[in-house]
Parts: structure tokens; sequence; C-alpha cells
């Protein structure tokens, strides 16, 4: 297993793809849009993440690394491809695959006896089963004739690249020879974590189960927050003097719960066992109206006509990533209500998100009201100055306790 293919290059492939390279093997990057793999191509890595621009340079120059539209042949292949959610008539969400169906047939054209192939993709269980099954239909191959593997990715954006080395990684397979395999490929990289072996469907859960965990943590802290508006007591002092308990360990809240993972996994679970799991249906309902109640609360404390700026759109502080971005839900919200409201947003660098305009934080210290939704560093720096505005803090960085 010397020659690697990794499928899709977004914020887990192309830093896999990398570790990989730096690891020893010879690595193609495979991606179906073009300007990503010529932008790659000329060593610029179109994700923001600390330290990648540097390895990218590193692989490229090793001579080991290159990047495709076309699957080519592989020793072994890596799916790293997106996996949205989709909303059913009754409200339910459940897994949208046809990225990885799709990554699969490309796959499946270029797969021999012997190969393998790892789905670090989060899906719901089972996925791997019909991952076998594609890969069988549009090879022409027994499924014995191959190794299928999950290995879902574990790593949080800003610190990727020394997570992909030192987490714990799952290995889940039905067969042992699958196992062993995929256990072979990832010791090399992943220096400083266990490789932890159990079956495909444990594996598939087990991603599943760890962000669920913290979304049902979460949705617990954004209901005390509205408790504590209620009691007029700061909710981040609360928590603080309740985390003293040696076996309490509550989360933080916030504007909401946003990313790919956290704001989604919960539903791969739900929507396959919605009888069984009300905690985590609550839950998503909990964070997802986050927003709104947000936007309830700032509203009471508006003057009228006066001009909002929302400080942060990431999912969390010191990111570019805006995906699920529970700040931007509050923008709308506040603009459906007829608040005329701007973001700041460090990490963006366009002069407009989503429509709503993105402005330097001196130009939004000259906004009527401020909302603190996200804290990222520039605006722990520019605490006074915030504090000294009219505001609003999702984040418990203006509180005396932080």
């Amino acid at each position: 297993m010397e020659h690697i293919c990794v499928v899709g290059l977004g914020y887990i492939g192309l830093p896999t793809a990398v570790t990989l390279t730096l690891g020893g093997f010879s690595v193609c990057g495979a991606d179906i849009q073009p300007a990503v793999v010529e932008t790659l191509r000329a060593g610029r890595a179109p994700v923001a993440e600390p330290g990648l621009d540097e390895a990218l340079a590193a692989a490229l120059a090793s001579g080991r690394l290159t990047f495709t539209c076309e699957t080519p042949e592989a020793d072994a292949f890596i799916i790293t491809v997106q996996t949205p959610h989709l909303t059913q008539s009754d409200g339910v969400r459940c897994a949208d695959l046809r990225f990885v169906e799709s990554a699969a047939r490309d796959v499946a054209a270029r797969l021999k006896p012997g190969n393998l192939v790892v789905l670090e993709s989060t899906v719901p269980p089972g996925t791997c089963r019909r991952l076998e099954a594609w890969l069988a239909a549009g090879s022409g191959l027994a499924e014995d004739e191959f190794h299928v593997a999950h290995c879902p990715e574990r790593v949080i954006p800003g610190r990727i690249l020394r997570e992909l080395a030192e987490n714990d990684r799952i290995v889940g397979a039905r067969t042992e020879a699958a196992a062993h395999l995929a256990c072979g490929l990832y010791r090399r990289v992943a220096t400083g974590g266990r490789l932890r072996v159990t079956d495909d469907i444990t594996a598939e859960m087990c991603k599943l189960v760890e962000n669920t965990f913290r979304d049902v943590n979460i949705a617990y802290a954004n209901e005390l927050s509205r408790v504590a508006e209620r009691l007029g007591i700061d909710v981040f002092r609360l928590i603080e003097l309740a985390n003293c308990h040696p076996r309490v360990n509550i989360l933080s809240p916030g504007v909401g719960v946003g990313g790919h993972c956290i704001a989604v996994d919960p539903w791969f679970i739900h929507g396959l066992f919605p009888d069984d799991t009300p905690l985590i249906a609550a839950a998503r309902h909990v964070n997802d109206q986050k927003p709104l109640l947000v936007a309830d609360a700032v509203q009471r404390r508006l003057a009228p006509g006066a001009r909002v700026c929302v400080l942060g759109l990431a999912y969390k502080p010191d990111i570019d990533d805006l995906r699920e971005s529970p700040s931007l839900a509050l923008c709308r919200a506040l603009r459906a209500r007829g608040v005329p409201v701007a973001a700041c947003e460090p990490y963006a660098a366009a002069a407009a998100v989503d429509d709503f305009d993105n402005v330097p934080l001196d130009a939004a210290l000259s906004y009527d009201f401020l909302v603190l939704a996200v804290g990222h560093t520039l605006f722990k720096e520019r605490r006074a100055d915030i504090a000294a505005r009219p505001h609003y803090d999702c984040t418990g960085v203006l509180s005396d306790n932080s």
C-alpha cells in the first residue's frame, strides 16, 4: 500500500493527502472541481488551516504529491467527500450520501483485486456495507476481492494537522484482512495516537456518538442560558461555579451550534431511529432555535432604528469555516424583524458574506449595538472597546469571569 488516492480535497481531504505524503506515501489527490486542482498545483491551499501552506509546500517539494480531476489507479483509496443532510417531509433530517456514491463509482472504475478503500466521511451506520455493494457493482469484482474499512476523521479546524498525527484513530472493518491493511496505512501517520480496531458499524456509530454527546451537552447549556436570562444572572458565571464540582463538565452556551459535524451528525442517528432517540431530536431543536432566541433578546434591547453588527460568523473561534453558521442564522432573523444588520468576520476576506456587509472591527464599533457571537482572538484583544458599546454577549468573553 504505497500509492494512495485521496478522493475529495476539502477541509479533511487536503490535510490528509499532505500528511500521507509527508509520511512517505506517494499520493494523488482527486477532486471534481478543476479550480481546486489548479489552485493546489500552484501550491496554494484553498482552505485556511494553521501550518497547512507550509506542509503543502513540503509535500509538493518531495515529488510524491500530485493532484488531478480524474481518480487514478492506486493501491488504496481514501474517500473524504462531504455528507450533507436532507430534510424529509416530516421534518426529520437524514444523510445525503450522493457524494459518497459518486466517489464510489469513480473508485470502482479503477478498482483492482486486493485494493483497499477507506471511507473517512462521517456516515450513518451501514454505509460501508452499501459502499461495498456500490464498488462491486461498478467494478465487476466480488466483494471478497477488495477491502473496505471505515476510519472516521476526528479532528477540528485549527488543529487538523496536529490531530491527524496525535489523535487515536478508530479503524472499523467487516473483515480482519481489511482492518489489517487499514492499520498498516494509518500506523505510519498516526504516530502519536493509538489505532483502535472494531467492526465497521461500530466505527460508523462512534463518530456520530462523539458529536451527538457534545450537541446534547451544548443544548443543556443553551437551555441554561435561557433560564439565566429570565433570572437576570450571568450564565457563564453559573456554569463556571457548577463545573467546580469534580463530576460536572457543562459546556458553554452560544448563539447556536454550527459546523459540518456537531450540527449535522446527530440527525444521522435520529433519522434512522426516530422513535428511539427523542433526546437527540430535542437537543437539535434547542440548538437550532437558539439564534432565533438570541434575536429576540437583542431586539428587546434595541432603540428604534438602531443598527446592529454581529461580531463573528465562523462556527468557532479563529477559523474561516462558515458551514451551518448559527451567526448567519442570527443575522437573517434580525433582518426578518426589520433590524438593519451587518457583520464583522475577520477570517472572511469578502466585503459581503451571504448578502450581509462584512465590515472591519473599527467600523463595527461605530454601530449602535454589537452582538458578540464568536470568541475570536481579535475580539478578546479588543474586549474593552466592545464592552464600551451597547452589546449582547453570546460567548462569555465580556463576562467578569472571563
